[in-house]
C-alpha cells in the first residue's frame, strides 16, 4: 500500500508540475504571437477590406484569437479602420483598396462610416477595386463606392428591398400558461410586444415604416451618387423584382462586369503595373494598423474617447455590457485628468437598466461642468443609450444611426399556471407584510401591486423626459411628444431635435478640438486594454464557450439564445431599452 500512495502522488505531483509547464509555455506562445515585429508591409500594396468582419467600436485584444483563428478579434475597430484609410491616403506603399463585399456583417451606421473613409481615400487618386460572388444589400452599400464592384457570372446582387422581421411569443406563451404582466409607458414602447402581442401594433407599423424607409432611401441615395442612377430607376427594380441574376445586374449598371476571382486579380495586377506571374502583395488592416503609426500622439493635452458600446447593465457587466460601476469610475476619471481637455462619449447600445442609465447620465452631466462633452452615436443609441447622451454639450448621429426610443417598460411574469397545470408544482409562503412577496413569478400580481408597477414605470418615463428636456433644452410637453418609445433615425432625430448634426466619429472628434481650441492633441481610449495575464482570465472561458456554441448552431441561433437571456435579464428590473434586436433583410 506504501509503494502505491508514492506511485500515486510522484504521478500527481508530475501531473501538477507538466501542466503549470504546460500554461507558462501556451502563455509564452501567445505572448510571442501578439507581440511579435511589425508586419513588413513591402511596395505596390492592396489594403484588404473584408466586409464580413464585424469591424467593433473599440477592439479588444483576445490572445486566443491567435490560436482559434477568429478573424473578427483580430480586426482594427470602426474608428481605427477610418484612421487607418486616412493614413493610407498619403502612405507612398499603399496602392489601393480591395474590397470583399459579399457579406457586410456591420450596422447601417458603421457601413457609412466605412463608405465615407472609402470615398475621402479615393479622393487622393489611388484605387478601390470591390468584388463579391453573391453582394448583399448591406455589402453593396460600401462596394458601391469603388471605381469597379464586379460580382461572380453565376452570383448576382440582391436587390429585394428591406424587410424586418420581429418574432412574436404571446400564442407559446399563452399555451403554456404564462403571462408576461407588462408595465410600459409610450404608446410607441415596442421592445414588449413579442410578449403581449401576434403581431405588430398599429404605432410600431407606422414607427418601422418610417424608419425603415429612411434607411432604404439613403441606401438608394448613395448607389445613385456612385452609380449614376436614378433613384426612382433603383427602386423600381426592387418593387419590380428585376435583379434575379448577376446578369440582371450587370444590364442595369448595378456591377460593372461579371468576372471569376482570377479575372477580378488579373485586373488588380493591372492597376498595380506588375506581371501576370508576380503576386500581388495583399495586406489586412490588421496587419497594417500594427505596421504604422497612425494615431494622433505627441501632445501633453489630450481628448478621451469613451466607448459605451452594449446592453446597459447594473455593476461592473462584462466586455459586452456597459456596466453602470465600471462606467462611472472611467468618466470620473476623465473628469479629474487635467490632461483631458474633452470627452468624446461614442455611445452604441440599444439601452437596458433604467438605474443604470442615470448612474451614467449624471457623471455625464458633472463631467460637462468641467469640460466639453460630445457624444457621437453609432449603429444604435436608443432608449438608454439616448439616457446617457442627451445631456451632452453636443450629439452627432450618423444619417443611419437608430436612437429616440424614449420609454419605459417592465417586466413581472406569473408562472403559476403553468408550474400547476404544465408540470403539477404549486407554491405556498408566509409573509410578515401584505407585499413581501410582490413580483414573485410564483402567483399573480394583485390589482394593488399593479398600480404600484404602473405608477413606478411612469415616474422612470416622466424622469427620463425631465433628463431629456434638460439635456436638449426643451420643453418637457414637447419631448413627450417626440418620446412615447418612438425610434427616429439619425437623420429625423435632427429635424425633432434630439441629435445636433450628422457626422461620423471623426466630425465629433473635430468637433471637441475645435471647442478647446486644440490644433495636436493625443488620443486617450476608454476601457484601458487589459495586459496579457487579465485577458487570458477574462476572456479564456467565455471566448471559448462563445465560439463554441456560435460555430455549432450557427449564427441567427445564437443571437435567439442572446435574446432569451436578455428576457431574463430584464425580469423585475425596469427598462429603458429598444425593441429588441434590430434585424433587416
Amino acid at each position: 500500500m506504501k509503494g502505491f500512495f508514492k506511485i500515486f502522488f510522484a504521478t500527481l505531483l508530475a501531473m501538477i508540475i507538466f501542466t503549470v509547464i504546460g500554461i507558462f509555455v501556451l502563455i509564452g506562445f501567445i505572448v510571442s504571437a501578439s507581440s511579435s515585429d511589425k508586419p513588413y508591409i513591402g511596395s505596390r500594396a492592396v489594403l484588404v477590406l473584408d466586409l464580413s468582419n464585424k469591424f467593433k467600436e473599440q477592439a479588444v485584444d483576445n490572445p486566443f484569437a491567435v490560436l482559434m483563428n477568429d478573424a473578427d478579434n483580430d480586426a482594427p475597430s470602426l474608428y481605427d479602420m477610418v484612421r487607418l484609410l486616412k493614413h493610407a491616403k498619403s502612405d507612398s506603399s499603399i496602392r489601393g483598396v480591395y474590397i470583399v463585399c459579399g457579406n457586410n456583417n456591420n450596422g447601417f451606421a458603421a457601413s457609412e462610416e466605412l463608405r465615407k473613409a472609402i470615398l475621402s481615400f479615393k479622393a487622393s487618386g489611388k484605387f478601390v477595386l470591390a468584388y463579391g460572388e453573391a453582394i448583399s444589400q448591406k455589402g453593396y452599400y460600401v462596394g458601391n463606392t469603388a471605381d469597379k464592384i464586379y460580382c461572380h457570372p453565376q452570383g448576382g446582387v440582391d436587390w429585394a428591398g428591406f424587410s424586418s422581421n420581429m418574432m412574436y411569443l404571446k400564442g407559446m406563451l399563452d399555451k403554456l400558461e404564462i403571462q408576461p404582466q407588462i408595465f410600459y409607458a409610450g404608446k410607441f414602447k415596442s421592445a414588449t410586444e413579442p410578449l403581449r402581442e401576434t403581431q405588430m401594433t398599429e404605432a410600431n407599423r407606422l414607427q418601422t415604416s418610417v424608419w425603415l424607409g429612411d434607411l432604404y432611401n439613403r441606401f438608394l441615395e448613395a448607389a445613385a451618387a456612385t452609380r449614376n442612377v436614378d433613384t426612382a430607376k433603383l427602386r423600381d427594380l426592387a418593387v419590380t423584382g428585376a435583379i434575379q441574376s448577376a446578369h440582371d445586374a450587370y444590364a442595369n449598371k448595378l456591377v460593372d462586369g461579371l468576372k471569376y476571382d482570377d479575372q477580378v486579380k488579373k485586373e488588380l495586377q493591372g492597376w498595380l503595373h506588375i506581371e501576370e506571374k508576380d503576386r500581388i502583395n495583399f495586406v489586412s488592416f490588421g496587419d497594417y494598423a500594427k505596421a504604422v503609426d497612425y494615431k494622433q500622439s505627441g501632445s501633453e493635452d489630450k481628448i478621451a474617447i469613451i466607448y459605451a458600446d452594449g446592453d446597459i447593465v447594473s455593476g461592473h457587466g462584462d466586455n459586452e455590457q456597459v456596466g453602470s460601476d465600471a462606467y462611472r469610475t472611467l468618466i470620473r476619471k476623465v473628469r479629474l485628468d487635467k490632461s483631458v481637455k474633452a470627452l468624446v462619449f461614442r455611445v452604441n447600445s440599444p439601452g437596458g437598466s433604467s438605474l443604470a442609465s442615470d448612474v451614467i447620465w449624471r457623471e455625464i452631466s458633472l463631467t460637462r461642468k468641467e469640460k466639453p462633452v460630445i457624444v457621437s452615436m453609432g449603429d444604435v443609441a436608443a432608449s438608454g443609450g439616448y439616457y446617457i447622451s442627451c445631456n451632452a454639450d453636443s450629439v452627432f448621429a450618423n444619417a443611419n444611426t437608430i436612437t429616440g426610443s424614449i420609454g419605459v417598460f417592465s417586466i413581472v411574469p406569473n408562472f403559476q399556471s403553468f408550474f400547476k397545470n404544465k408540470l403539477g408544482i404549486t407554491f405556498d409562503a408566509v409573509k410578515t407584510a401584505p407585499y413581501a412577496d410582490m413580483g414573485n413569478s410564483d402567483r399573480p400580481l394583485t390589482e394593488t401591486e399593479k398600480r404600484f408597477f404602473q405608477a413606478g414605470t411612469d415616474s422612470i418615463y416622466y424622469t427620463f423626459k425631465s433628463r431629456v428636456a434638460s439635456g436638449r433644452k426643451k420643453d418637457i410637453v414637447y419631448v413627450d411628444s417626440i418620446a412615447q418609445g418612438r425610434v427616429w433615425t439619425g437623420k429625423r432625430a435632427i429635424e425633432v431635435g434630439l441629435v445636433d448634426r450628422v457626422g461620423t466619429m471623426q466630425d465629433a472628434m473635430d468637433c471637441a478640438a475645435r471647442m478647446v481650441k486644440l490644433k495636436a492633441y493625443a488620443v486617450k481610449e476608454y476601457p484601458e486594454k487589459k495586459n496579457i495575464v487579465e485577458q487570458l482570465l477574462s476572456n479564456y472561458k467565455k471566448s471559448i464557450k462563445k465560439d463554441l456554441i456560435k460555430e455549432e448552431i450557427g449564427e441567427s441561433q445564437m443571437r435567439l439564445i442572446r435574446e432569451l437571456k436578455q428576457v431574463k435579464d430584464m425580469i423585475g428590473i425596469p427598462q429603458t431599452r429598444m425593441p429588441f434586436t434590430v434585424d433587416i433583410h
